[in-house]
């Protein structure tokens, strides 16, 4: 009988448990609804970010749940024990770090809301993540894919298809579009004639991009003989899904919209080592790499802080490595940006020499270095050069003079305003005395 009593006493305990966490999931749900809905139209995010930030809040409400606590009363001892529970679960501290201050744009909501009166997120430090270079393409391979993917559109067998998806790939590289801007494209945002279209970002935020030629042509063509075959044949479909979707720039075999992952797909089919975010990278890091600031990138990728198109600098090798070659004075030079030295037909002395360039009143560059017609220090002989001069008196034959080491017959040019450095050479044959006499 004792028995029979505490069972049906654990009986009701887990039947109220289970009420209380019913009680406290709806609460939860009916609170990430409202913050969803702030979201979307105070802040302007996009459908995927919205989602995204979800998604974070219900990992977060569910382990709260298992502390029996709920959004509105959770403390730093639950966020931190959150934090430690995705790094016990092997994830990622660059997503750990995306899902914390998914909770803080919470929190603060919630402040602002006056639902709470303590943001348990305050003293919690961000989980600290190496910074990933993006990855991108080289030049050559995405020429071969952007010819392969030309070829197949050329071709007079062609489909629709075809010329939808070389119009894709030469605008992803173009303009460094993101996939879901170019997902989201109408027609009525191409701009053909003045070589542009309008997209719109993150944020709902609308910018101006600039494309080439090349990309141009592919959707000049794409418009005229691609899409009016991909639109008839949706033709049988609702009026009122047909509305909706008519104005979309890419559309499927069925007329539809494409979707992000279809896109993927297209570009993955081009070639197995992109994507269509690598091709984004591409633009910026081949743009970087031929000269553009970074002001100018900036405004084409649509980043809000120019710290995130700084990282492009850290892929512009080639340019880096020009620029160590240029400036450096330990770096190799190239031999054609050397220069001749006037040496007057006399023989060369290996030796340290005074180089001038003497600077005249309001002239900012010397035509041409002057080497002085004596050595400062003999290096075989250890002996000035020539009798009578001293190495005290010699900077007083000078209104301006650098001190390089010479020893041969040509210099490299430097920056304007420094003195050229001499490159080494063969001494000069000694003169026999028969030919002295």
């Amino acid at each position: 009988m004792k028995k029979v009593r505490q069972r049906a006493w654990q009986r009701r305990k887990q039947s109220k448990t289970r009420i209380i966490k019913g009680v406290e999931t709806a609460r939860n749900l009916s609170l990430l609804k409202d913050y969803q809905a702030y979201l979307r139209v105070e802040k302007g995010l996009r459908p995927l970010t919205c989602e995204a930030y979800d998604g974070d809040l219900k990992t977060f409400a569910e382990f709260i749940e298992g502390r029996q606590g709920v959004l509105l009363t959770a403390a730093q001892e639950d966020v931190a024990a959150f934090l430690e529970h995705l790094r016990s679960h092997g994830i990622d501290q660059r997503s750990a770090a995306r899902k914390l201050s998914c909770l803080r744009g919470f929190y603060k909501w919630l402040l602002l809301d006056r639902r709470i009166h303590h943001d348990p997120t305050v003293n919690i430090e961000s989980p600290k993540a190496w910074k990933v270079l993006p990855k991108s393409l080289a030049e050559p391979e995405v020429v071969e894919m952007l010819d392969r993917a030309r070829m197949n559109a050329e071709h007079p067998q062609a489909q629709a298809t075809a010329l939808r998806d070389r119009a894709i790939l030469e605008l992803l590289y173009a303009g460094g579009l993101r996939v879901s801007e170019v997902t989201a494209l109408s027609t009525g945002d191409l701009a053909l004639d003045l070589g542009r279209v309008q997209v719109r970002g993150k944020g709902d935020k609308e910018r101006i991009v600039p494309l080439g030629r090349t990309a141009l042509e592919a959707l000049e063509i794409y418009l005229e003989q691609g899409r009016p075959h991909l639109a008839r044949i949706s033709s049988g479909r609702k009026a009122s899904v047909l509305r909706q979707d008519s104005t979309r720039l890419f559309l499927s075999l069925r007329g539809m919209p494409l979707t992000r992952q279809w896109v993927w797909h297209v570009v993955k089919m081009a070639d197995s080592t992109a994507s269509p975010h690598r091709l984004r990278h591409s633009c910026a890091t081949h743009m970087v790499e031929h000269g553009a600031d970074l002001r100018s990138v900036q405004l084409l990728l649509g980043h809000a802080d120019i710290s995130t198109t700084q990282v492009y600098t850290h892929l512009a090798l080639g340019r880096l490595k020009a620029v160590h070659r240029q400036y450096h004075p330990r770096a190799i030079r190239q031999r054609e940006e050397a220069v001749e030295l006037p040496t007057a037909g006399k023989a060369v002395r290996r030796g340290l020499h005074l180089v001038s360039s003497e600077l005249q009143p309001g002239v900012n560059e010397p035509e041409a270095p002057k080497v002085l017609d004596f050595p400062c220090l003999d290096l075989e002989t250890r002996e000035t050069a020539h009798a009578g001069e001293s190495m005290p008196e010699a900077p007083k034959k000078l209104r301006a003079l650098s001190f390089r080491i010479f020893s041969g017959e040509r210099v490299e040019n430097h920056e304007p305003q420094s003195a050229p450095l001499i490159r080494s050479a063969e001494p000069a044959p000694a003169q026999s005395s028969k030919e002295t006499a």
